[in-house]
């Protein structure tokens, strides 16, 4: 099959793309640099440079392909063309920044995905996107047949869901495979990642709260391949759920981050939160418990790899020296804002 790979060098592109090569699949990756270029040419895919802003790209791409798996997403400012980031910035006041980064990311997306679609109209051939398990209601276990909260941390996502699986109608085998939070391996650990990146800046592993909400994980190559499955075997309308760990407490989380950098973890109340974590706050105070069963029950899929605390544990880039100080910390937090460290409330 030739499958078109928007996002095709990012952290869960390049092993998408390695799950297909590695199936047989014939591979053409949307790449934004001549660097991503040639790493695609190097592991034996097709590249080529465009945008997910780049419809007449996009276009391009999937007219060539019998399939595509949509990744690509602007998570920062500059992986948005100059046009859009002007914007961004200025098109209103400074307060409203982060709000139309997103509109512009979302409305993004959905061109992208329409583009796509349209491409791939009238053969039954295949589209699977991605979408954030962070867009479904927060406070219950979240199943393939619950739609996007428009409420939720990521709800701004949730036309995104009803642009891709609307294409259905339209005789393309249109699925979506939701990702948790913390999608990881040694090196990389989703929004866990910034979570690390926190604790070691601010020489404290936080929490909101009791700690006790959760969210799920999956490790980046079983996500892969639940990508190559879904596109090879998935139904035309469907949701599934990249989770292999569905229901990890927060806390548990700051825990082994406090471990590995020899840091205090300490609670954050929810007023706190916003000044300690930024933009992170929203996410790391939702309680986004999800299942998988019924994906693993559809296409039998089976996730293998270690789970988000064993890489956690076994990542690589946790140096001492990086803090300068022994143990860790020059000072300890203040008394009333300690928690025992790594123990775990009954």
């Amino acid at each position: 099959m030739r499958v078109f790979v928007t996002g095709a060098a990012g952290f869960i592109g390049s092993a998408v793309v390695k799950e297909l090569l590695n199936a047989g699949h014939e591979v053409t990756g949307l790449v934004r640099s001549e660097k991503s270029a040639r790493f695609l040419n190097a592991i034996g895919a097709r590249a080529q440079i465009g945008s997910v802003e780049d419809v007449e790209s996009l276009r391009k791409g999937a007219k060539s392909a019998n399939a595509a798996i949509h990744l690509a997403f602007f998570h920062k400012l500059s992986h948005a063309s100059l046009p859009a980031r002007l914007r961004i910035l200025f098109g209103g006041r400074p307060s409203g920044i982060a709000s139309r980064f997103e509109a512009a990311a979302v409305e993004a997306e959905k061109r992208a995905i329409e583009a796509l679609g349209a491409s791939l109209t009238g053969s039954d051939r295949a589209l699977v996107t991605a979408f954030p398990t962070m867009a479904l209601t927060p406070g219950h276990l979240a199943t393939e047949v619950d739609s996007p909260d428009p409420n939720s941390p990521g709800g701004g996502r949730a036309a995104s869901e009803k642009v891709a699986l609307a294409l259905a109608s339209r005789g393309i085998r249109a699925s979506v495979v939701r990702l948790p939070p913390a999608v990881h391996d040694r090196e990389n650990q989703g929004l866990v990642t910034r979570m690390i990146a926190l604790a070691r800046q601010k020489r404290v592993s936080a929490y909101v709260g009791n700690g006790q909400n959760r969210w799920g994980a999956v490790h980046r190559l079983d996500a892969a391949r639940l990508f190559r499955i879904a596109l090879e075997q998935g139904s035309g309308g469907a949701r599934y759920h990249a989770v292999a760990e569905q229901c990890i407490p927060v806390r548990a989380i700051a825990e082994s981050i406090g471990r590995r950098l020899g840091v205090f973890v300490i609670s954050k109340s929810s007023q706190e939160a916003a000044k300690h974590f930024g933009w992170l706050a929203p996410f790391l105070s939702a309680d986004n418990p999800v299942s998988s069963e019924r994906t693993r029950q559809l296409l039998d899929w089976q996730p293998q790899r270690p789970g988000l605390i064993a890489d956690i544990n076994r990542a690589s880039y946790f140096e001492p020296e990086a803090f300068e100080v022994s143990g860790g910390l020059s000072s300890p937090p203040p008394k009333d804002s300690l928690v025992q460290p790594w123990l775990s409330e009954s």
